[in-house]
């Protein structure tokens, strides 16, 4: 919580000590200069997007110039970036807003999406104008659209014959590996599991050994990483559906002519869905790869669970800052 204040605070201050500095839009009449700073690799679905979609549809009057792998601004720093007049663009996370905004951390709640077309229409729906609004006029930076980046789902080493899951109440006593933070560990108790700590790192060896029961993460990670080699059921809970917004300087984008700021509206929108779809079908092509690999992959009581982990975020210190009513605006966009 210091961290977030500290930021937030120092922003603050340099807003008001007029520090940050501006960026205009044209220079001696050449291209608007587009840099964006991403941490995933030019391969990444969401760098594939906006360099065919986005940079095609600007190129106009903008030169898109992406840059990969954290190597322009490290992981973290972008939107201070932006905000310093340093970068025009990131693809940035709720998380990361959150350290601003405590308020979104809502959008990093089990539950709060239900799936990649529940996405849009929260990002779309008027609900979201004060979040949007408090990033422009404050941090300086415009949220474009939003970005999926998959389903978080149970991964288990017991067989379906052993143990079908349906409800939280059959993960009692699971041992279900989470990464190490707070949030993630109370995310793992709210699903009724026994959330246990454990390097990235080291989760193959553990699921190999019994040392955990279980691991959660989207379809293309348990690949990437063969823990269908030491596992034999996938619970689609789709608990977390992760998400990324695209960003940009507010003053780069209010510099632009009302054309200009379609165009660029248009074209962001334009390069997420390209991503989604892009992703969706990925992790529809991985169910059949890993049920050829002799898994179980079902569906539990989804209903279920939601009821659960949302009952248990709204007691918890996490929603204490969420404005009131967003979440059952949020739930009513959505099944």
């Amino acid at each position: 919580m210091t961290l977030k204040f500290t930021r937030r605070l120092t922003l603050a201050a340099m807003l008001s000590a007029g520090a940050i500095a501006t960026t205009p839009a044209f220079a001696d009449g050449h291209q608007v200069q587009m840099r964006m700073s991403m941490a995933g690799s030019e391969t990444d679905q969401r760098a594939v997007a906006m360099a065919e979609v986005f940079g095609p549809a600007v190129a106009g009057f903008a030169s898109y110039e992406p840059s990969y792998n954290a190597t322009l601004f490290a992981q973290g720093t972008e939107l201070e970036a932006i905000s310093r007049g340093n970068l025009e663009m990131s693809i940035t996370s709720a998380q990361e807003l959150a350290q601003f905004f405590p308020e979104f951390s809502i959008f990093t709640a089990g539950y709060v999406h239900q799936d990649a077309a529940h996405q849009v229409a929260v990002f779309n729906d008027p609900l979201m104008d004060a979040f949007k609004d408090k990033a422009e006029n404050e941090l300086g930076v415009k949220l474009l659209s939003v970005m999926y980046l998959g389903r978080r789902q149970v991964n288990l080493r017991q067989t379906k014959e052993e143990l079908t899951v349906m409800t939280p109440a059959d993960l009692a006593g699971v041992n279900l590996r989470m990464p190490g933070t707070d949030a993630w560990q109370f995310l793992g108790s709210a699903l009724g599991a026994a959330p246990t700590p454990m390097s990235f790192s080291e989760v193959y060896t553990a699921l190999s050994t019994g040392a955990v029961d279980g691991q959660d993460n989207p379809l293309p990670t348990v690949v990437d990483a063969k823990f269908y080699e030491v596992t034999n059921q996938i619970v689609l809970t789709s608990h977390l559906v992760d998400l990324n917004y695209i960003a940009m300087s507010a003053e780069l984008f209010n510099s632009l002519d009302a054309d200009q700021q379609a165009t660029v509206q248009a074209a962001a929108d334009a390069a997420a869905e390209a991503g989604r779809v892009a992703q969706l079908e990925k992790e529809e092509s991985l169910v059949a790869f890993l049920e050829g690999q002799g898994m179980s992959i079902y569906e539990p009581d989804t209903a279920a669970f939601r009821n659960a982990v949302q009952s248990a975020y709204l007691e918890s210190e996490f929603a204490a800052t969420w404005p009131e009513g967003v979440l059952d605006k949020i739930n009513a966009l959505g099944n």
